[in-house]
């Protein structure tokens, strides 16, 4: 079975083809099964494959798949190879399964849309390209796939593409996530021109062979890996694509935010830890970076109106603890919140996705309310995801993963008690504005009146996302409540283990873990005291997102869109505006430089002829002095 690995990504890019070619031919059903059966089968087959992997688990640690020959030409070597471990073992599962989950969803949310085609190509051709990057054995068919999420996430934002706004939002998308390609792109030139190779399992033993630890070229690589990983999950300072990507339909919002496109600088960054343990200052900026986005993601969706742009910043945020877990060392750890974070992140971007469509399409939390009582399946599988989200200790899958983000911060060698503090910080302020968002929705007063709840092809999907939101951190448990390592002890195949500082014991992490569980309390807490209907806060009208100064800056991200607008988007602009103009003026400045020369070298033409004879005289000399030298 193992030998169908090729078909994973090979479904889903038939589904699109066929969709693409044909699509316009099919009743709404049709594309639907074409469109949900390709991932559907794609996550089957998986299955299959993962089974037989295990098999031979861990005795046969790999597998290698190769197609065809793609290039081979002046000593470069690339094949259309697909590599199977631990890590894109589960990266593949996590693709197949919730994007399954997020197409199944869609067959229904989508049913009145004109482009109903349309759509599931596009989705379809994502998760193709996701699978791409995730199963490539080199770097060139990684990039391939790179290039092709970005591809799909301009047209997947800018779906609706007669409303001028939603386009803005798509290239926005496109032009800042190119930057980080862009470095990407660079980084793979280097490896090449120096390592003569771009697989990925060669390239990072030839460069563990060739670079010490801190060398010059091993921290220019790493730091341009690390470029593109910042604009491919959104951290800073290439975070602010984001928020605007809102503009898409709900469930590729789901798809992008829970499990494709802003993860797959996290899997860049595993993949090739090797290469960023030989930049330990690079690694030390991965953390720096983590933390200070998911402070500023966190801060800024405390204020947010639209429910799905609280959404956006919370996946930012999340990412951001990825970020700091890689950094630490904690590779594991940061995949194990990367699963986690796929179950309830898509499982509240759903829920919310069904808020909106029996509201009429409303987005603004403040128009809505008291809709526990008319959407209770809504209400409950939105408040697992926000509870585990949240890290609500024991319960939930967000707590154990979160926890061991922490507590890899606390102990490891890498790391420093500051970023132990922010993070910390981080997680009371999570808890804050996810129950802001379940008191706002859900309680008070109905505002809007709703029309129901959805049918059972978006019921599933949410029941089976709340149970896995619940469950999944079960597969590690810390030493003080179980001591469960399954997730551990499988990554520990393909990732290297953190080592601990000296005297870190049970006690301390019992500490630590205290100190989690109480931050998370604090900020559901506040949100209650602030937000719930009949505290007295709320009585008094008390919100965060009023249209003071402070609130204004932290609701446009602080302030970095504006930044950038007149930083950057109003020169080029500016300079673009009219190029022919530039053009006409630099003929006109050519112009005027020669007729300057010209004037200037017709002194020389006295009629002298002893001047000219001197002249040439003094050019031989010249010469002969220049020759002789």
């Amino acid at each position: 079975m193992i030998s169908l690995l090729w078909l994973i990504p090979a479904l889903p890019l038939a589904g699109f083809l066929v969709l693409a070619l044909f699509g316009g031919r099919f009743t709404r059903q049709q594309v639907a099964w074409v469109g949900c059966g390709s991932v559907g089968t794609a996550a089957f087959t998986t299955a299959l494959v993962g089974w037989e992997f295990f098999q031979g688990f861990p005795d046969h640690e790999s597998y290698h798949q190769t197609l065809w020959n793609w290039i081979d030409t002046s000593g470069l070597t690339v094949g259309v190879s697909w590599y199977l471990d631990a890590l894109s073992l589960l990266m593949v599962a996590v693709i197949t399964g919730i994007g399954f989950l997020i197409h199944l969803y869609s067959a229904e949310y989508m049913a009145g849309d004109e482009g109903y085609a349309r759509f599931f190509a596009y989705m379809n051709l994502f998760v193709a390209a996701m699978l791409t990057l995730v199963l490539a054995d080199n770097l060139l068919l990684l990039y391939l796939g790179w290039e092709g999420v970005g591809l799909c996430s301009y047209l997947l934002i800018g779906f609706w593409y007669r409303e001028p706004e939603y386009g803005t939002a798509a290239q926005k998308a496109f032009i800042v996530t190119r930057i980080g390609d862009t470095a990407f792109a660079i980084g793979l030139f280097i490896l090449f021109t120096q390592l003569k190779s771009l697989s990925i399992q060669q390239v990072q033993s030839l460069a563990t062979e060739a670079w010490p630890v801190g060398s010059n070229l091993a921290t220019i690589v790493a730091v341009l890996f690390l470029i593109g990983a910042v604009g491919k999950s959104a951290q800073l300072p290439l975070q602010v694509w984001l928020p605007d990507a809102m503009a898409g339909p709900t469930p590729v919002s789901a798809l992008i935010h829970a499990a494709t496109m802003v993860t797959a600088g996290v899997y860049l960054i595993a993949r090739m830890h090797h290469l960023f343990a030989l930049a330990p200052l690079v690694q030390e900026v991965i953390a720096v970076i983590g933390l200070a986005t998911l402070l500023l993601a966190a801060t800024s969706a405390l204020v947010q109106q639209d429910i799905k742009r609280v959404l956006a910043y919370s996946t930012m945020s999340q990412i951001g603890y990825m970020f700091l877990a890689l950094g630490v060392g904690a590779w594991s750890a940061a995949l194990f919140h990367f699963l986690t974070h796929s179950c309830f992140k898509a499982l509240l971007f759903l829920a919310a996705g069904s808020v909106i469509k029996s509201l009429h399409h409303e987005q603004n939390i403040f128009w809505m309310g008291g809709l526990r009582r008319h959407l209770p399946w809504t209400f409950w599988t939105f408040l697992i995801g926000a509870a585990a989200m949240s890290g609500i200790p024991l319960i939930t899958s967000g707590f154990y993963s979160k926890d061991w983000i922490l507590w890899s911060v606390w102990s490891s060698p890498l790391s420093h008690r500051w970023i132990w503090y922010g993070a910390l910080l981080g997680a009371m302020l999570t808890g804050l504005y996810s129950f802001r968002l379940i008191f706002r929705v859900f309680f008070g007063e109905v505002r809007t009146q709703p029309t129901g709840e959805p049918g059972l092809a978006m019921r599933v999907p949410l029941v089976v996302l709340a149970f896995l939101a619940l469950t999944v951190g079960f597969l590690e448990m810390p030493h003080t409540l179980g001591n469960v390592t399954l997730f551990s002890q499988y990554l520990s195949h393909a990732l290297p283990t953190m080592e601990l500082l000296p005297g870190m014991d049970e006690s301390s992490e019992t500490r630590e873990q205290l100190a989690v569980t109480v931050s998370a309390l604090l900020g559901i807490g506040l949100a209650a005291i602030l937000f719930l209907p009949g505290s007295n806060f709320s009585r008094r009208g008390a919100d965060l997102s009023t249209g003071r100064p402070l609130v204004t800056l932290l609701q446009s991200g602080w302030g970095f869109d504006r930044l950038y607008d007149r930083a950057c988007v109003r020169p080029w602009f500016l300079l673009t505006r009219n190029p022919g103009e530039l053009l006409d003026r630099g003929y006109e400045w050519l112009t005027v430089g020669a007729e300057s020369c010209h004037r200037w070298m017709s002194h020389t033409q006295t009629g002298h002829v002893r001047w000219y004879a001197a002249t040439v005289v003094v050019g031989t000399l010249v010469l002969l002095g220049l020759f002789a030298m």
